[in-house]
């Protein structure tokens, strides 16, 4: 296919997730499908777009919360994200010695299940020298179980009649990426939204105390330790729409350009799981992924339901 062919069915279909009719999964499933078929035609700038665009719509969502709420949320979500994220490295950690995965690889895919999938890759992956295999290996296990999550998560949600907040508890546990995080609390509901990217937030803020503690027992560099700052970005948005309540239609236009944003993240995350990609993975690492993930959502979902 001729390359600017190629372009232009690709804006087309970037432009077509701002319409009202793309909702954030079936946005990833695009972008997979534009990837098998006619490919990206700019791959070499999605890493960067998503990053930014990820990090962008998640401050723009907290002109739609409350720090009433959001203070509740994290309080409730603390003890949950201590024990999960223990329980995760351990049993990650079994799982890796149990399947002979090598160790930097399991390390990953056990990091990015306990915290916020590719953002603690990327941060703990110099610190522990991964080279270029071993991430790809760690990130594509993630990447591809968070498009599973996107899709089964709002569905198994309703079928045990979760509440709002139930759901956006256990979304926010039991789902790596934020921006999955975000995208399937969302289809479950406004109130789901809320507490999930609260929690999931506080949760990827282990990725310090994490990226420390990977420093002294690997004798990495403490220079190369990434800080999430745009979480300070949503935490002032979230004081500015709770007290100052007069901007309220300004905060909502944010919120609509933030939740488009997503999707439009979610599209060029599809985009970038080629084939090549899974098939990259290898049976291995991805079962131990599939395990680990299956152990939390199970353990958290009914923690969940039997405690709140």
């Amino acid at each position: 296919m001729n390359p600017t062919v190629k372009k232009l069915l690709f804006v087309a279909a970037l432009l077509a997730c701002l319409t009202p009719f793309i909702e954030p999964p079936l946005a990833l499933l695009l972008g997979f499908i534009l990837a098998q078929t006619i490919g990206h035609p700019f791959v070499e700038h999605n890493h960067k777009a998503t990053n930014w665009l990820l990090k962008t719509s998640v401050v723009g969502l907290g002109f739609g919360m409350n720090l009433q709420h959001a203070l509740q949320a994290g309080k409730d979500g603390i003890v949950f994200t201590v024990f999960s994220i223990g329980i995760t490295f351990l049993a990650g950690w079994l799982l890796g010695k149990w399947l002979k995965v090598e160790s930097a690889t399991s390390f990953l895919i056990s990091t990015g299940t306990a915290i916020c999938g590719g953002s603690a890759i990327a941060a703990v992956s110099p610190i522990i020298k991964a080279n270029e295999k071993q991430m790809s290996v760690s990130l594509g296990t993630v990447f591809i179980l968070n498009s599973v999550a996107l899709f089964i998560f709002p569905t198994i949600g309703h079928y045990f009649h979760m509440t709002q907040y139930q759901f956006g508890m256990w979304s926010a546990i039991a789902i790596h990426d934020t921006s999955s995080v975000v995208g399937a609390s969302a289809a479950f509901g406004q109130e789901a939204l809320q507490f999930a990217t609260t929690v999931k937030l506080e949760r990827a803020l282990w990725i310090i105390p994490v990226s420390i503690l990977t420093v002294v027992f690997s004798k990495g560099e403490r220079k190369k330790i990434k800080i999430p700052y745009f979480i300070g970005l949503y935490i002032l948005a979230m004081l500015l729409s709770t007290y100052l309540p007069i901007y309220v239609r300004e905060y909502s236009a944010i919120v609509m350009a933030a939740k488009k944003g997503l999707t439009i993240t979610l599209f060029l995350i599809g985009a970038g799981l080629s084939l090549e990609t899974i098939k990259h993975v290898g049976v291995k690492p991805l079962f131990q992924g599939v395990l680990l993930w299956m152990l939390i959502s199970v353990l958290s979902i009914t923690t969940v339901l039997i405690t709140m």
